[in-house]
């Protein structure tokens, strides 16, 4: 099979799972009216996919053993596409929690899915396209958002928006399912304690946590964007579109050329270059004000992650399978758990400092991607050895 038509395939997958996620993210102010919601009773509801992210790492690990990417990826895009159909008819917050806790679990196992089929392709093929994958899940939480956008106008009829949205998502996996890969990399060697405990190596160790920092701060400007712009920026209501526009616009754009910059530079530099970049950028913007300098800041967010976590996924691949399962959960929980995690201390002081702490997180992978040693490698640059 062609290089073209699996990179197609599996490029399908990114699409589903930002499309999906946008499709249901869009609609929680209607979710909240129809479920009569409290503002707390929504934090929840929202943590109740982080929880699931939490608790997926073995369920992770069991399908892609008995499964392998392939048909992992395909049963979490059927799961997905009947949670995005179950939250069309939930009766109440307790059943709403319990299909977001299930559609935490699933968002990991095809995160994990579609990113080991991803590197398996780089492997395979010698050539990077882990940034360009990663560009159509921004792509597909895109399209979702204007589609969304356009139902709205002539209809606030939940089930016929995600009766539409399945439709899509049924679309996507019926194409990927034509191209993917049947091959898996070989599974992670581990640090046994005492012949009983396993543990990750000191470099997955490392590779995880920078992987949980750089999804806390891609989900924290999803989410928290409009409102700094709003409440802190004194920006009119016409404007507080622009921020997440400004993130998206930006990383959406630089992962469609980031594998060349990977090629050439490696990506550890990448990752080093493009997280100081937005940890910097973001904390000038900080202390300057003002609605322009902001969204220059909220641009060097989405230019310097860009490509941070698709290189992250890339190295824990290369680890092995079951360091990309613990890597690729990690990142899952930081995107879902993260942004509730910056409203608490959002809460506790006010978004200054919240947003302050978002910087602090793109600095933090910096300083875990520096303990990383490497080799003179441009295609294992994040590879310790």
């Amino acid at each position: 099979m062609s290089f073209r038509r699996s990179q197609l395939s599996i490029a399908a997958l990114f699409g589903f799972l930002g499309f999906q996620y946008s499709t249901w993210a869009a609609r929680i102010p209607m979710l909240k009216s129809k479920l009569d919601l409290s503002d707390a009773e929504v934090g929840l509801l929202l943590l109740a996919a982080g929880i699931g992210a939490a608790l997926a790492f073995p369920v992770v690990t069991f399908g892609m053993k008995r499964l392998g990417s392939r048909g992992l990826a395909l049963v979490s895009c059927a799961g997905l596409t009947a949670v995005l159909l179950s939250l069309a008819v939930v009766p109440n917050l307790p059943v709403a929690f319990a299909v977001l806790l299930v559609d935490g679990v699933l968002v990991a196992c095809l995160n994990v899915a579609m990113n080991a089929q991803g590197t398996a392709l780089e492997v395979q093929a010698e050539r990077n396209t882990m940034a360009k994958l990663h560009a159509t899940f921004s792509g597909g939480i895109f399209t979702a958002a204007l589609l969304a956008s356009g139902i709205t106008a002539f209809s606030t009829n939940l089930l016929t928006h995600f009766v539409i949205g399945a439709a899509v998502l049924v679309s996507l996996t019926v194409f990927a399912s034509r191209g993917m890969l049947r091959s898996d990399l070989p599974a992670t060697e581990t640090v046994k304690v005492k012949g009983k405990l396993t543990l990750p190596s000191l470099v997955i160790a490392w590779l995880a946590l920078a992987m949980v920092f750089g999804t806390v701060v891609e989900g924290a400007m999803n989410d928290w964007s409009a409102l700094y712009l709003r409440d802190i920026v004194g920006a009119p209501t016409a404007a507080l579109p622009l921020g997440i526009a400004v993130v998206s616009a930006t990383m959406l754009i630089t992962r469609l050329f980031a594998d060349a910059r990977r090629a050439a530079w490696g990506d550890r530099f990448v990752v080093l270059t493009g997280a100081t970049v937005a940890g910097a950028g973001l904390t000038a913007a900080l202390l300057v004000g003002g609605l322009v300098p902001t969204l220059v800041g909220f641009a060097c967010v989405g230019l310097g992650m860009a490509a941070v976590t698709p290189c992250l996924y890339a190295a824990a691949a290369k680890e092995g399978s079951n360091a990309l399962t613990l890597v690729s959960t990690m990142g899952t929980l930081g995107l879902l758990a993260g942004p509730p995690a910056i409203g608490a201390l959002t809460n506790a002081t006010d978004l200054r400092w919240g947003m302050a702490a978002v910087a602090v997180f793109a600095f933090l992978v910096t300083a875990c991607t520096t303990q990383i040693r490497t080799a003179d490698s441009r295609t294992q640059p994040v590879e310790a050895h």
